[in-house]
């Protein structure tokens, strides 16, 4: 049994298309659609339970996060062997789960992720190699597209023959991933310290320290429509304060601050060019209270100093 995880948030368009996809692209597996609602003003919460009357909906009563509304989808879930989240914005291709589960099948694998594309066909970049001071600062310096086509130094994979075979990633995007039951049962809970961005980070990082890898499977495939991180100032502040505070849990402090000052480098150039995410980043770069830890599952990882 395949439990399948959304989690939503004001999602009621993107819900019929989602839901469409999940037929074929699970043909000939037993699988349960599991959704956590984050407190959403639209009818999310109707409209699944229209289109598909036999879903478990949980009902979160706040908007507590992406991690939170994994975590509480899954122990609302009945039995399973794996678990697949995603995004509401994620169309699954025909046959989709069958490379994901044969590839979760292979020994050390933990986590399997498919070839995403945009609504336009175009390739997303999903794999990512850990977090790195001199992967920062080579994106500063050199941008993440040419960075990540340089041997390992950038964080974003960006060559594109990398993408058309099998390879095991540090991390990959949170939007589409199959999780088996023993990956899950090792690691889980998703630190819901985060709230949104480097959630899905910190918890391929702890598998993989554990010995699940997570392994990308390009004959997988599925659609994303992706969010506007990049674009909106408030979600790329958070995304970048919140790699501050993942970086800090795994490094010594010495290391941390030195990380942070590459990202407030990178951030601050960038804003000299008038960019407007840039700019808020920069300033929560600089606020105290917005790199402070926020109480979690998972407080501490690795050294900290």
């Amino acid at each position: 049994m395949i439990a399948v995880v959304v989690v939503t948030y004001n999602s009621q368009r993107l819900l019929a298309d989602l839901i469409d996809s999940l037929g074929p692209g699970l043909d000939g597996v037993d699988w349960h659609l599991t959704v956590a609602d984050n407190d959403s003003a639209d009818d999310s919460v109707a409209e699944v339970l229209r289109l598909k009357p036999d879903a478990t909906v949980v009902e979160m009563g706040r908007n507590a996060g992406y991690a939170a509304g994994i975590n509480a989808a899954v122990a609302k879930s009945g039995p399973y062997t794996a678990i697949l989240v995603l995004n509401p914005d994620v169309r699954l291709t025909p046959g989709c789960i069958h490379p994901l589960l044969e590839t979760l099948r292979k020994d050390g694998t933990g986590i399997a992720v498919p070839l995403l594309t945009d609504g336009d066909g175009e390739l997303i970049e999903t794999m990512r190699r850990e977090p790195a001071i001199r992967r920062v600062l080579a994106d500063a310096f050199l941008g993440a597209g040419r960075a990540g086509r340089i041997g390992t130094l950038g964080e974003m994979i960006t060559d594109p023959a990398r993408y058309g075979s099998e390879t095991v990633a540090d991390w990959a995007e949170g939007s589409t991933q199959l999780i088996s039951a023993d990956c899950w049962n090792a690691i889980a809970p998703w630190d819901e310290s985060f709230f949104l961005y480097s959630e899905e980070t910190d918890f391929a990082l702890r598998a993989r320290d554990a010995g699940f890898a997570t392994r990308f499977t390009p004959v997988a495939r599925a659609v994303h429509l992706e969010g506007d991180s990049k674009v909106s100032p408030g979600l790329w502040a958070l995304l970048t304060i919140n790699k501050v505070r993942l970086y800090g849990r795994r490094h010594h402090r010495l290391a941390t601050t030195a990380f942070w000052a590459a990202l407030l480098l990178r951030e601050t150039s960038r804003a000299a060019l008038g960019k407007a995410p840039s700019r808020r980043a920069v300033r929560f770069l600089l606020s105290p209270s917005r790199l402070r830890e926020t109480p979690g599952p998972h407080t501490v990882h690795g050294r900290q100093a």
